[in-house]
């Protein structure tokens, strides 16, 4: 990482700590070395800077997001933080200006040795219910890569802190909690898997499933 990207990381870091106080809690888990896929609940843009601060800097360094490049691509300033400093894998969600399938991008990061950090949701969530359905992407990652344990990762409070239109971020305490990871099992199909994987995220929700 350059001198540029390493400053910008550090003052991304130090700026959501200070707003979120952001804590990461590892129930059944913990941060040691290896390759993950990290899948979360989306109901705001900062959703994987939070979990990308929370890890530890060296398992930080090879968690790579995958975000809308519609978003992260509109301006030099967002491209410069998307693409440098989170070497996020930039995802265009539109099949029809789409030139590189998303599957193929999240499958060489994995291949490349780095871990993933992804919202299976698909979009933002700002509903009632505590998600929205899962897309398909998460069961074929864990088809192609069966080895990769994935990590359900739940997010508490930051659609408060940052709520969809405002501009001026609230301080409110954030945590990020890491549960126990899971693999597709033997047989099992994608309704099962997602269904399961479902389960896994809500039931780290410190408010409870409904």
């Amino acid at each position: 990482m350059r001198l540029a990207s390493r400053l910008t990381a550090a003052l991304i870091v130090g700026f959501a700590r200070a707003v979120t106080a952001v804590r990461g809690v590892w129930d059944g888990i913990e941060p040691v070395q290896g390759q993950r896929i990290y899948f979360a609940n989306h109901n705001s843009h900062g959703d994987f800077v939070l979990v990308w601060t929370v890890l530890p800097p060296d398992l930080r360094l090879r968690a790579r997001p995958v975000a809308g490049a519609d978003y992260w691509l509109t301006s030099k300033l967002k491209s410069f933080i998307g693409k440098d400093v989170f070497n996020a894998v930039l995802i265009d969600r539109n099949p029809e200006t789409r030139t590189d399938d998303p599957m193929t991008q999240m499958n060489a990061a994995l291949k490349s040795g780095d871990s993933l950090i992804l919202f299976p949701e698909g979009t933002r969530n700002t509903g009632q219910s505590p998600l929205l359905p899962f897309k398909s992407g998460l069961f074929h990652l864990a088809t192609e890569n069966p080895e990769i344990d994935m990590v359900p990762v739940w997010i508490e409070n930051l659609n408060r802190v940052m709520p969809k239109g405002a501009l001026v971020p609230i301080p409110l305490i954030c945590t990020v909690t890491f549960g126990a990871a899971m693999r597709l099992e033997a047989g099992e199909d994608k309704a099962s898997f997602l269904a399961r994987a479902e389960s896994a995220l809500v039931a780290l929700n410190p408010e409870g499933n409904s």
